[in-house]
């Protein structure tokens, strides 16, 4: 929730882009979606299983029933901090602009027509309202589906009859925002829903419409797996996401201007407490916002274009697999252009002299070149995927993509059951022009998703090295066949060497502290919650290690107390692309270490997953990592928040010299020829 706080101050800033602001508040709703339907339903099935015992005092001391009360107030002063965004900052600001989202009685005659003519052809043939009586019970709304509810009164001369209930849901295959006729430059639209409700007398013919209100439900989301000896894991996925569309419903959203009659009937229909139940001030499901964003084509209201730097083999390069013969390859994504991974499998599909290809897939994207790609390779090679087909709400899409690769010949596999295969891997083997049959390795921090590459931070190594392509070897091998290793060096592995191998790596910094040679740890990464690696932190620090964390969400780790945590300072960088990558440099006696990898210093990343931390040794793109990337974000006094022990955030001290991190890397992938300010370094 205090991440999803630094993402609504970054819709509050009005140094961003208007559209932007839109979109960042937009992005808050869509993270709240999730936080309830996963972490929140969570509390409440652990307080339904009867978990009710309290916390130890170092963790608070509170049973679940105390920490799911406060967390749903903190959720309902959340929530109407973000309408006050829209309604106080964003609507004014967006009809001054000349867009404006206008209610049905707004209309003019002529838009009215246009959008009368839009209901019509469009939108009434996916209608079904329904009137809850004896005979029509309560439909079953779907997760987070918008739906209306009427309180209707049936027509009869001379007699009072009583209220009932009806309910339409809108049709999700729409567009919620509907394109009115632009009169006197002006940009108009008209929810989905309010087209919808302007209509519903003629839905409802023979009832007088006492009142309407828009609302939706958010339902438990949590797959819980069985193991079935008698059902493949792709079965038992695919079973449970058809029951997760029938979870008990944690939320519901309802409009402000609902009457209590209309909530309390839809309240208990549900089943829902009255801290379950969220009204509010403005349009249900602000996520929907982000049509606005690509609706409207206005780019002085959004940041300025980005094109990302394009990878060019060096003089005496004749292909890829030249290139890593004579060095590694090192991207920034999305500062450096995603196509060069895209192009390294489509090579490897394409080339007649690689035999076989090996690539985990956890997140793509439709139409993916890599899929495609993958599926072309199929025909004429050895090729072998590994899906993981319980990526939190990409189970469906995981699930048809590994049908059609099964279609098209590749070998598709699923990991090790109770593990998400969460590593970044992709392993081509070719016999190159010399005759030696070499391994060729991508290793990323982010997925194999050409689209979300174009937002998210992430770092992609490729390589020909021996010890790390026979160790990526060895981690396919595992998922594929169960079969452990005695070793995976230079990898860390999770779950089998990587969690031991961090806590190593940090006490190794406190030997060098308390000999007196060079000692400092930064790592970047999106959460930061294990114990045992936050208790090594600490440590660390008392042993005199300083000690820098770049954390883009959760941290439970407390920096700056006295006589604990001195040496630990905690950043938080939120801005135009979202933080993804994980980097982590360990001085080392000055030797510095650096890895990059999948894994954030979670119990889920370090004992629940397959993961994978590579070293990048290279000295230029050691220096790259270290002097350029990390020195940026470390350098921050724009985009960055700062950890406070008590657990808030404030921002970075504003200088007369303002630097974003993410600024600074648009302009080095443009051309420019900087580095980060002296005075700004750490």
């Amino acid at each position: 929730m205090r991440f999803n706080q630094r993402v609504l101050e970054e819709a509050q800033d009005e140094t961003n882009p208007l559209l932007e602001r839109v979109k960042f508040l937009a992005i808050t709703a869509s993270n709240l979606d999730e936080f309830v339907e996963i972490r929140v339903a969570g509390f409440l099935q652990r307080i339904e299983d009867g978990y009710d015992l309290a916390q130890p005092p170092d963790e608070g001391g509170l049973t679940p029933q105390q920490r799911l009360d406060d967390l749903m107030e903190r959720i309902h002063h959340f929530v109407k901090a973000q309408y006050q965004c829209l309604n106080e900052q964003l609507l004014p600001a967006l009809q001054a602009s000349k867009i404006r989202i206008l209610k049905w009685n707004e209309l003019s005659n002529e838009a009215r027509a246009k959008a009368l003519e839009f209901y019509e052809a469009e939108v009434d043939p996916l209608l079904t309202p329904v009137t809850i009586d004896p005979s029509h019970p309560f439909p079953r709304v779907m997760n987070k589906a918008l739906c209306l509810s009427l309180l209707l009164r049936l027509k009869r001369r001379g007699l009072k009859t009583p209220t009932s209930l009806g309910v339409v849901t809108v049709p999700r295959a729409l567009p919620r925002l509907v394109p009115l006729v632009c009169e006197a430059g002006f940009c108009d639209f008209i929810l989905l829903h309010d087209l919808v409700e302007s209509q519903v007398e003629r839905m409802f013919r023979g009832y007088e419409v006492l009142s309407r209100s828009a609302f939706r439900v958010t339902r438990n989301s949590n797959l819980y797996m069985q193991e079935e000896e008698s059902r493949s894991v792709l079965e038992s996925v695919r079973a449970e996401l058809h029951n997760r569309r029938k979870g008990d419903v944690v939320r519901m959203e309802i409009e402000s201007s609902a009457t209590e009659e209309m909530v309390e009937r839809l309240r208990t229909n549900f089943e829902l407490e009255p801290s379950q139940v969220f009204r509010t001030n403005g349009p249900v499901n602000l996520s929907r916002l982000m049509n606005l964003y690509s609706e409207v084509k206005e780019p002085n209201l959004k940041y300025p274009a980005f094109t990302a730097k394009d990878f060019k083999l060096s003089a005496k390069s004749t292909d890829i697999f030249d290139e890593l013969r004579k060095q590694d390859v090192m991207l920034h994504h999305p500062f450096d252009s995603y196509k060069t991974v895209e192009e390294f499998i489509e090579a490897g599909a394409k080339d007649p002299s690689v035999i076989s290809m090996k690539q985990t897939l956890y997140r793509t994207s439709k139409d993916s070149p890599i899929f495609t790609a993958l599926t072309e390779a199929g025909q004429s090679k050895e090729v072998t995927v590994v899906v993981e087909l319980m990526a939190r709400f990409d189970e469906d899409s995981n699930i048809r993509w590994a049908r059609e690769l099964e279609d098209a010949g590749v070998g598709v596999f699923h990991g090790i059951f109770g593990l998400k295969t969460h590593c970044k891997l992709a392993l081509l083997v070719r016999r190159d022009p010399d005759g030696v049959v070499r391994r060729y390795a991508h290793l990323g921090t982010g997925n194999y998703n050409p689209v979300t590459a174009r937002f998210y931070t992430d770092i992609s190594l490729m390589t020909s090295k021996l010890e790390i392509t026979s160790a990526v070897q060895k981690v396919f091998n595992y998922l594929t066949a169960e079969t452990e290793s005695d070793s995976y060096a230079p990898l860390l592995v999770a779950p089998l060497t990587l969690a031991d191998r961090l806590v190593a790596l940090i006490e190794r910094e406190a030997a060098h502290a308390k000999a007196g040679r060079p000692a400092s740890i930064i790592a970047k990464m999106n959460g930061l919650l294990d114990r045992r690696t936050v208790e090594a932190l600490y440590a660390a620090s008392e042993a005199g290690v300083e000690i820098d964390l770049i954390i883009r969400g959760m941290c439970s780790l407390k920096p700056g107390v006295k006589g604990w945590s001195e040496r630990i300072r905690v950043r938080s960088i939120i801005g135009r692309f979202l933080e993804h990558s994980r980097i982590f440099c360990f001085a080392n006696g000055g030797k510095d270490e650096i890895y990059c990898g999948s894994a954030d210093w979670m119990p889920r990343n370090l004992m629940e997953r397959c993961e994978v931390v590579f070293p990048v040794t290279q000295p230029d793109l050691h220096k790259r990592l270290r002097d350029e990337i990390l020195a940026a974000y470390l350098a921050d006094n724009t985009k960055a928040r700062l950890l406070q022990p008590d657990g808030g955030y404030v921002r970075a001290p504003r200088t007369d010299a303002p630097f974003s991190a993410q600024d600074y890397l648009m302009r080095l992938a443009g051309g420019a020829d900087e580095k980060v300010p002296e005075p700004l370094r750490h």
